[in-house]
């Protein structure tokens, strides 16, 4: 049963002057996706499409970054390229206090020159 949805878009020159701030990048993205983001090429859509995503998925938690971070949520990519969600232990604690066991996270991300969006389900089995 779908629990929840998020979407999100941000400019992608408001990313490029973020990622100016070493701080920012620190407190947003994990060590995976640091590495995504230098093995394509430092491309700042990579992160913005990224940021969408953890937006998107407070979003559909439906409580925003309440009692968690941006770090809590990694956006991972499969062999073939296809975004899956790791959530930490944390994170899983405060979805079973919402009463979301077993959830699954279903993500889309995009971008195109100027922008990039990410659309996320919270489904529970």
């Amino acid at each position: 049963m779908i629990q929840g949805i998020g979407t999100d878009i941000i400019e992608i020159e408001r990313i490029c002057s973020a990622i100016k701030k070493e701080t920012f990048l620190f407190k947003t993205f994990t060590k995976s996706e640091l590495d995504l983001y230098t093995q394509k090429g430092s491309q700042p859509q990579t992160l913005a499409a990224l940021f969408c995503a953890k937006e998107a998925v407070a979003k559909a938690i439906g409580t925003g970054f309440r009692g968690f971070s941006p770090l809590d949520v990694e956006i991972l990519h499969d062999s073939n390229g296809k975004p899956f969600l790791h959530i930490t232990a944390k994170l899983q604690i405060i979805l079973q206090k919402q009463g979301f066991f077993n959830p699954q996270f279903h993500i889309s991300l995009s971008h195109c020159k100027n922008y990039a969006t990410a659309f996320v389900t919270l489904e529970t089995i």
